[in-house]
């Protein structure tokens, strides 16, 4: 049997204003008036109920006119903020860092290079001038007048190396004498004439090779260059299958930081001499550490790897993972197109990108302990990362849609970090290898750590060019930074 239907009333607009209407009207809806002659009744007075006290309503926010409470500057930096921030870093090297010869016995200061007394050495500054730290600045220094033509850049880094030629060619002729210690060594240039560990070879043998291509001082240079060289070619401790390692902390360790102590001066001496001996080893020991101490589930590498250790424990350390993707930038940059080994090079570049970016901080920088967010966050790894990814996207090696923005938001993060009098804050000092966490997380962080100046300036310099060539176009869209515009609109 049928079910009859139940007819749906649906409401037009003119039953609405219909219903309008009559509820305007005056006794609509109230009791009909009483008869005749008997007095009007009073209606009971409506007794009001307040609704339970509960959460406000949300207000309705438009985003777009609501602005985020960012921690830090959003927008793209334009390269004249970029250079403004380098040049408050230049004026404060300048004046901690001048290049002052001594006579050692009588503490005199010596202005004459030509006539230098026999126990001549640098005066203590507040950065040492023959460290590896400074071997960084300088080739940061070179960076920026390259890509700025800014002069006073190149000067600093010539009147440096080139007090260092004339004093070292002096000292060689000289008798060696007793070996001091400590920052004595480096004072009194025996890390330069004789040096005994990647640490005072690799570093500032890159520069001078750097400075030498650019012009500055070839001839003086060259027998340091070839010196330091021989230390990393031949001098240095090494697996038998060719690996720089290093008899401490413990027997056959491996640094991470060793890559950059070798690598970018066997890819200089390639581009110097020509002789492909060099790349070969530059391409060996990035494979081969990354082999080893590379962890692809997280795209990091460990900071120390020890032969005889099992299992080899993984402590992201970020500076060592920031001289690891400048080594192989700095190799990439050189490594010849048709070289056997460039194509799993940039690969594994790729990879350790990948792997940073997702440790990036919400603030822009990165982590002492990079996967440990809870660990402090840290300038030096930030800016190496700044100047390897700006200068894979300048390159073509990575692809600036999808790293432009992140770089784009460390760089304002690492310029936050220089203060008004150019010193860089937060950059962890001089750390040697750990296999628990508690030594990474309280290494302490100082405007004197050294480490700190050379990758900023890098940093800024790459992030220059970024912005006067393929990163021109980066801007905020849609609300967020884009590496280009969009190509609809609403």
């Amino acid at each position: 049997m049928s079910v009859p239907l139940v007819p749906v009333f649906k409401p037009h607009l003119h039953h609405l204003v219909l219903s309008v209407l009559l509820l305007s009207t005056p006794g609509f809806g109230q009791p009909s008036a009483p008869a005749s002659g008997t007095p009007p009744v009073a209606p009971a007075a409506a007794s009001f109920v307040p609704a339970p006290a509960g959460p406000p309503s949300p207000p309705v926010i438009n985003s777009g006119r609501t602005p985020p409470a960012y921690p830090l500057p959003y927008a793209p930096a334009r390269p004249e903020e970029i250079k403004a921030v380098l040049d408050r870093v230049l004026a404060y090297l300048e004046k901690a860092s001048p290049v002052r010869i001594i006579n050692r016995d009588t503490k005199e200061t010596v202005t004459d290079l030509t006539r230098l007394p026999p126990n001549a050495g640098l005066d203590r500054t507040d950065f040492l001038l023959t460290s590896y730290e400074w071997g960084v600045t300088y080739s940061g220094m070179l960076q920026v007048a390259a890509v700025t033509g800014d002069q006073r850049y190149t000067d600093y880094t010539a009147g440096r190396l080139g007090a260092i030629a004339a004093l070292a060619t002096h000292l060689k002729n000289q008798p060696p004498g007793a070996e001091p210690p400590g920052p004595q060594r480096m004072l009194a240039l025996r890390s330069v004439l004789a040096p005994r560990m990647l640490d005072d070879s690799g570093a500032m043998c890159a520069a001078m090779i750097k400075a030498s291509r650019a012009g500055v001082h070839p001839v003086e240079l060259r027998p340091w260059i070839d010196n330091y060289m021989s230390w990393i070619s031949s001098g240095q401790f090494r697996f038998s299958d060719g690996t720089l390692a290093r008899q401490r902390p413990l027997a056959n360790s491996l640094w991470l930081d060793d890559l950059y102590m070798s690598v970018p001066a066997l890819a200089q001496m390639g581009a110097l001499t020509g002789d492909r001996k060099y790349f070969d080893d530059a391409v060996k020991q990035i494979l081969q550490f990354s082999a080893r101490m590379f962890v692809p589930e997280k795209g990091l590498y460990r900071h120390g790897w020890v032969q005889d250790m099992e299992p080899h424990p993984a402590f992201h350390w970020g500076r060592a993972n920031g001289w690891a993707v400048v080594a192989m930038t700095e190799l990439l940059e050189l490594l010849p197109e048709d070289h056997p080994g460039r194509a799993a090079v940039l690969g594994q570049f790729r990879a350790h990108v990948r792997g940073l970016a997702q440790y990036q901080d919400s603030g822009g920088l990165w982590h002492q302990l990079l996967d440990r967010p809870d660990s402090y966050l840290e300038t030096s790894a930030s800016a190496m990362y700044v100047y390897a990814i700006a200068h894979g996207i300048n390159r073509g090696w990575l692809d600036g849609f999808a790293y432009g923005p992140m770089v784009s938001i460390a760089w304002n993060a690492v310029a936050q970090k220089v203060n008004a009098g150019g010193q860089v804050e937060g950059t962890c000092v001089g750390t040697g290898m750990g296999f628990e966490p508690t030594f990474y997380y309280y290494r302490p962080v100082s405007v004197y750590a050294a480490h700190g100046y050379g990758p900023v300036l890098l940093a800024g310099a790459e992030m220059i060019a970024l912005r006067q060539g393929r990163g021109q176009q980066l801007a905020i869209g849609d609300g967020s930074l884009q590496f280009g515009p969009s190509p609809s609109h609403f």
